[in-house]
């Protein structure tokens, strides 16, 4: 039996001491000892502060403290959470990660090692020298490959994203393009043109067939219809052969 104890308690309290504070909660409250200097005051909360756990018992809920190397947890032996210095791993605090794992210094975890990976190499490129496909006969061609997971701090380099070989191509001469363009500017201009002279020679041929035929027909209705030449032998007399 503590002195002073007393039934009219503040802060959650059930039960309470004037040196003591807090000796028993209210339902669902958690107790938790705090130091302050050389003294223990028990207070009753909604959660346990950092640094310490809960546990539920039918007389009592407590907070217990975590180890010394842990912020936050979960129980006494899982960390959720571990104090500057160490480094999370399957709820222990460890100075330094296991092999084939690697220290976070940004969620102060043991991670897995993360490797680069990169796509399949592209097609050559067609072969060009200063920028030009012709005017040449060796040249150099390209290639080129994306990466699509870069690595942590202790996984593979990526490797190289291009590559470059030489090449050889038949020598022609470039085609100028402003002369070029005036060539086939030209060629549709005269074929326009030689389109448009026959359709022109069609129409022509065609209206001319029709004149032709209009005045054949106009010669025919204006000239009188010839008479049909008598037969002389109709006209002779017959003979007579008797005498």
């Amino acid at each position: 039996v503590h002195p002073n104890v007393s039934q009219g308690c503040q802060g959650g309290c059930a039960t309470c001491s004037d040196y003591n504070g807090c000796l028993s909660c209210k339902p669902r409250l958690f107790f938790v000892l705090e130091r302050i200097g050389m003294k223990q005051i028990g207070v009753c909360l909604s959660s346990c502060p950092s640094g310490y756990y809960g546990t539920r018992y039918p007389d009592i809920n407590k907070c217990a403290k975590c180890k010394a190397d842990c912020d936050t947890c979960f129980t006494r032996n899982f960390c959720t959470k571990c104090k500057s210095g160490f480094y999370l791993y399957s709820g222990k605090c460890l100075e330094k990660c296991p092999d084939g794992l690697e220290a976070n210094n940004h969620t102060m975890e043991c991670t897995s090692i993360v490797h680069c990976e990169a796509s399949e190499w592209s097609p050559w490129s067609p072969c060009t020298k200063k920028g030009k496909t012709c005017g040449f006969k060796r040249g150099n061609e390209v290639r080129v490959r994306e990466i699509v997971q870069h690595p942590s701090a202790r996984g593979n380099p990526c490797p190289a994203t291009s590559e470059s070989r030489k090449c050889i191509v038949q020598r022609k001469r470039c085609q100028k393009e402003g002369k070029g363009k005036k060539n086939r500017e030209e060629k549709r201009k005269k074929a326009n043109k030689d389109e448009s002279k026959e359709t022109r020679q069609e129409s022509k041929g065609r209206a001319a067939r029709r004149q032709n035929r209009e005045q054949r027909e106009n010669n025919n209705k204006t000239q009188p219809k010839k008479r049909k030449a008598p037969n002389k032998e109709e006209n002779l007399a017959p003979v007579d052969t008797a005498h």
